[in-house]
């Protein structure tokens, strides 16, 4: 449910993106929505977000930037193990010098980059670009 809850807010931040629009309203929200953009925003896709009434139901505001391509969630449970990011990254993404694989491990919500430097594995929420 969780991921299926991920891939619509992305989609809907896709579209938006495409349509040329300046804000997304993304609902019903989750913790690890908001760490995954949080990851976003962090290296530039996205301007900022702001997270309304979290304790209920719930609505995040995205404001964006025009730098997203394509970003998707993995509605299925992919395991990677921390010698195999690489290999994946470069299944997934379109170049080495932009995009990103979001990875939740033990030590929380990563990029691929974060991840191979703590030398940690997971499981892969998703990848944008």
């Amino acid at each position: 449910m969780g991921r299926r809850i991920l891939n619509d807010a992305l989609r809907t931040i896709v579209n938006a993106e495409r349509r040329g629009m300046a804000k997304a309203h993304l609902q019903p929200i989750s913790t690890v929505m908001t760490s995954f953009l949080k990851i976003m925003k962090d290296h530039g896709y996205i301007k900022d977000f702001h997270v309304y009434d979290p304790h209920r139901v719930g609505k995040i505001t995205v404001e964006l930037l025009g730098r997203i391509n394509d970003c998707r969630a993995l509605t299925y449970r992919q395991d990677l193990k921390a010698k195999e990011i690489d290999k994946y990254t470069s299944n997934k993404l379109p170049t080495r010098q932009w995009g990103y694989v979001v990875i939740t491990t033990p030590n929380g919500v990563l990029d691929h980059e974060e991840a191979s430097r703590q030398n940690v594995g997971g499981q892969v929420l998703g990848y944008f670009y």
